[in-house]
């Protein structure tokens, strides 16, 4: 099977376990058990992204301000979601997105969605990521590709997401040989439409790719209906109960 094929990391790992990135729930007045129920001790998350309206939005949003807090005081991390437009974006934008998320909600870091994954945009992406961390100098970010992108990314940011889609092309994805110089805590899959009875396959698959951080969902997102990363999945339990005794060889 193809994602059977990664060959054992160069590098050592950090000890960091498998644990969910969530992309962004629904509005917290729209959500606002889901936004608690990350909340609860025990819950394996790695961090949480904070998107108020396509970014932060054009004033401070209370509600969300306190959703981010509450996260905070329980030791998650949120980070803001800075769409890169894949480079289409000018970089006026993007540090204008990121300032407004730290003066209004003091995220932790930020995750670059929509961004570039080709060699070209390389240079744009790391003046960015550069401009984040002296905004914010212990700033985590994640970089959200989407798919494997130039290797070069990775010398910029914490993380990758070299996945997001859905299951049926997950299942018979494969990792890029240059991912196994790095340690799984470096990579990030957020998967939809995983029927509940593939989830152990689906674990499986982002253990054998080495992906620490990942989010599976039930959810679809087709027909115009609501994002699937916003609600959180229907088996929520039974995933955080896998993920937090740890992932199967």
């Amino acid at each position: 099977m193809p994602h059977l094929t990664r060959v054992e990391p160069a590098t050592a790992s950090t000890g960091v376990r498998t644990g969910f990135g969530v992309p962004g729930l629904a509005h917290p007045l729209v959500a606002p058990t889901e936004w608690k129920e990350l909340t609860r001790p025990g819950t394996p998350l790695h961090w949480v992204v904070l998107n108020v309206a396509d970014g932060p939005g054009v004033r401070p949003d209370p509600h969300c301000l306190e959703a981010a807090g509450r996260l905070r005081d329980a030791g998650v991390r949120v980070l803001g979601h800075v769409d890169a437009a894949y480079g289409r974006r000018g970089f006026g934008e993007v540090v204008s997105d990121a300032h407004r998320f730290l003066d209004w909600y003091r995220v932790d870091g930020f995750l670059l969605d929509r961004c570039p994954a080709d060699r070209a945009g390389l240079p744009g992406v790391r003046r960015a990521v550069t401009t984040l961390r002296v905004i914010r100098d212990d700033a985590h970010v994640v970089l959200g590709h989407g798919t494997h992108p130039h290797p070069g990314y990775a010398e910029s940011a914490d993380q990758l997401v070299t996945f997001s889609g859905a299951w049926s092309d997950y299942r018979w994805s494969q990792a890029a040989e240059w991912t196994a110089d790095h340690p799984p805590e470096r990579f990030c899959h957020f998967v939809r439409a995983v029927p509940g009875p593939h989830l152990e396959e689906a674990l499986r698959i982002a253990r054998w790719q080495g992906a620490a951080t990942i989010y599976f969902t039930d959810h679809t997102g087709r027909g115009g209906r609501t994002d699937p990363w916003e609600p959180l999945p229907g088996y929520w339990d039974d995933i955080v109960s896998r993920i937090g005794t740890g992932v199967s060889e």
